[in-house]
């Protein structure tokens, strides 16, 4: 176990709540495997208390932090400068302080993309269906978007989806009760939402008419394996897991924070998997 000094640089994950995220163990492996004189912690925060606790920590001296659910638009809202990838997404999942001034920024597009080309897909090899409208949605929306990829969205809640189309021009809207019939018209069919998550309800999506060689992602990765991803295995789909995407999108928030690019490798995976397989 590492023994912190008083030049510790420290980084956490705010969420509301944090219990079910790995990106503890993720980064609590990077230190560890490069010596690092550092620490990343969970801090649930609640959302009443999210604004004034961002500039505690920074005041505090941590060198930054992870967002996620509910707090990536209120992360937007607090800082005092944001990247084109947090501006397009309208959305921040990784904060970095430095001389007073908190910079957003958002890896989560980056880091789909980089997991969608890991598994041999390349993400612009067809439309995309999007489900889901929040955060996530946002950024990898804006990623597709930028590789000159068409994006389709469907949520739940309409005003949602419609309110992601005026902020980002060029994805078109499908009905939530027509997302069935939309996953034909789709190369790349991706869940964004909460659906599948441990405690949650399941996502209910018929892929049979699905064509041949047509990708399913989920972002969700507690469970590893979603019964989105089962029901594509099971009709001969190409299923991408959520855990790559939590693990590429940590990169650039480690760098910033600790002054070392690390790296995604097979090892990391099966460290990070082993704590989200049943017990």
């Amino acid at each position: 176990m590492a023994v912190l000094s008083g030049h510790a640089r420290v980084a956490g994950i705010i969420g509301w709540p944090v219990s079910h995220s790995r990106s503890p163990r993720l980064h609590g492996y990077w230190l560890e495997k490069h010596g690092i004189d550092g620490a990343y912690v969970p801090l649930p925060i609640p959302p009443e208390y999210f604004r004034d606790t961002v500039r505690a920590l920074m005041h505090a001296g941590f060198a930054g932090a992870n967002v996620t659910i509910p707090h990536k638009v209120a992360a937007f809202e607090v800082c005092d400068t944001v990247d084109e990838t947090a501006r397009s997404a309208g959305a921040v999942n990784t904060l970095t302080f430095r001389d007073g001034k908190i910079t957003g920024a958002n890896t989560d597009g980056w880091g789909f993309l980089a997991n969608l080309r890991a598994h041999g897909v390349d993400p612009r090899s067809g439309p995309a269906l999007l489900l889901g409208a929040g955060g996530g949605a946002r950024a990898i929306a804006a990623a597709l978007i930028a590789e000159g990829v068409r994006v389709t969205i469907a949520n739940r809640t309409a005003s949602r989806a419609e309110q992601l189309v005026r902020d980002l021009p060029g994805p078109s809207l499908v009905p939530w009760e027509h997302r069935d019939a939309a996953v034909a018209d789709h190369a790349l069919v991706i869940n964004t939402t909460a659906l599948g998550m441990q405690g949650k309800e399941k996502l209910t999506l018929n892929l049979s008419r699905a064509a041949r060689g047509t990708v399913i992602a989920d972002i969700v990765y507690v469970p590893l394996d979603t019964s989105l991803l089962q029901d594509a295995q099971a009709q001969g789909l190409t299923p991408i897991e959520g855990l790559g995407m939590l693990l590429y999108q940590g990169i650039p928030g480690f760098r910033n924070w600790f002054g070392v690019e690390p790296e995604v490798d097979d090892a990391l995976r099966r460290f990070v998997a082993a704590d989200l397989l049943p017990q």
